[in-house]
């Protein structure tokens, strides 16, 4: 396994400096990461910013793992996200990424006889044709546990599963299990066997209760999480990096940070947690 990092880690960071996409690769690699992922990127031309990024990328020995996106097929036009999605993935060839992780849906139909079920069989066609494209591209997909609605393991792999395509896999993110209220460790077990990518991500947690702690946001199941230095945490990350290892996970294992600490030390702590363990 190889250790990147998230450039949302460093929004943080970049909100007080002001720093480029390209200092921020700098940064990356000056803490010790091997690669960078992005999160959409902002700007009036994003094709030329990925083209930018990609040049210094190149030039620092810094690889460029996967681009993040926004998605929604559940919307009143699923083809028109189709559509952007596909554009999204021409910008992850224009940085070199040959992973695009999007999401899938943000709400559910009010009706109550809509499940997440049925919102499987409505979006599996969509995708399907998204990870086609990005195939004809030497680009896989992949979907996050991400957002209250599939965040749950069982959830995300029957869309999968649904969607059924080789190209098609799963971004294990450790810590979002418990924003369902699901066991990380069952849960990366679930998520091993379709891992194309995987998160690092810790965070403190508080039972719940009908106050909200200064700086936590709530779980599905109204526990509380914080996001912290991977390592200090109650993710068993050192655990499910064992269990990606036994079912055979050797891809990219990217550090993501959300905590109110430092972000630059809080990154590098999480770093040297992470040398540790792979």
């Amino acid at each position: 396994m190889q250790i990147g990092v998230s450039s949302y880690s460093f929004n943080a960071y970049r909100s007080r400096t002001g720093c480029s996409y390209l200092a921020l690769c700098d940064k990356a690699k000056e803490l010790g990461f091997a690669g960078i992922e992005f999160v959409d990127l902002e700007g009036d031309d994003p094709l030329k910013t990925a083209a930018e990024i990609r040049e210094h990328c190149e030039t620092i020995g810094l690889s460029v793992i996967a681009y993040t996106v926004s998605a929604d097929f559940m919307a009143d036009d699923p083809e028109k996200t189709v559509a952007a999605v596909c554009h999204k993935i021409d910008i992850c060839e224009a940085l070199g990424a040959k992973l695009l992780r999007h999401d899938v849906c943000y709400s559910l139909p009010d009706d109550p006889l809509f499940g997440w079920e049925d919102a499987v069989a409505r979006m599996a066609p969509y995708i399907r044709r998204v990870t086609a494209y990005a195939a004809e591209k030497g680009i896989c997909t992949c979907t996050e546990n991400h957002g209250y609605i599939f965040q749950k393991p069982e959830r995300v792999e029957a869309l999968i599963r649904a969607v059924g395509h080789k190209n098609y896999g799963w971004l294990c993110d450790m810590g979002n299990f418990l924003c369902a209220d699901a066991d990380p460790v069952l849960s990366v077990t679930t998520a091993a066997r379709y891992a194309f990518h995987v998160h690092a991500k810790d965070f403190l947690f508080k039972e719940g209760g009908t106050e909200q702690p200064d700086g936590f946001f709530p779980t599905a199941g109204r526990n509380w999480l914080r996001g912290t230095v991977v390592g200090h945490g109650v993710v068993p990350v050192a655990q499910c990096l064992e269990i990606l290892k036994t079912a055979g996970y050797d891809g990219w294992v990217s550090l993501e940070f959300e905590g109110p600490e430092d972000p630059l030390a809080a990154l590098l702590w999480g770093l040297q947690y992470l040398q540790k363990h792979i």
